[in-house]
């Protein structure tokens, strides 16, 4: 498996320290951010998943630990929106340029707002795709939002 890939190229041209981190990717898995965790030997809450939604019918990324559940009116009003729903994936693939199951909020094909769930900033380091199935980047979460320009809000869903 090739480690360089648009994300990786992305956050070293902007000098952002990660390191990259492989695994054997279950296409099967039925949470692929909880099989990733598993997988890389990392807490779930450490392992950010990154889904791709819409607010008011706008692309949007956001970024939240792969144990937890986005709310969607919290994420509505993250952006200053009224209503959200999740991308359908091959929006959410010809959107970003990466496939289901390897979207990084990285080195998308196309610039879209992000936002991170709030409780990741608590971490000193934290896991996001690397942009292909089985690879993960671990770097500084406000290191990642601020590459990202990202939008920090409490998104995810309560229980």
């Amino acid at each position: 498996m090739s480690r360089t890939t648009r994300a990786t190229q992305a956050l070293a041209k902007a000098g952002i320290a990660f390191t990259a981190h492989s695994y054997d990717y279950d296409p099967g898995a039925e949470r692929i951010g909880l099989q990733a965790a598993e997988a890389i030997g990392e807490e779930p809450h450490r392992v950010l998943k990154t889904l791709m939604a819409e607010v008011d019918g706008r692309p949007v990324c956001v970024v939240v630990p792969s144990d937890r559940e986005v709310s969607m009116k919290k994420l509505a009003a993250a952006f200053g929106g009224k209503s959200a729903a999740m991308m359908k994936p091959a929006s959410a693939e010809k959107t970003t340029g990466y496939v289901v199951g390897g979207i990084s909020p990285f080195g998308q094909k196309k610039n879209v707002p992000t936002a991170i769930e709030a409780t990741a900033l608590s971490e000193p380091l934290v896991y996001v795709n690397g942009g292909q199935r089985g690879l993960q980047l671990r770097l500084s979460p406000t290191d990642a939002a601020r590459f990202l320009d990202a939008i920090i809000a409490a998104v995810i869903a309560e229980g």
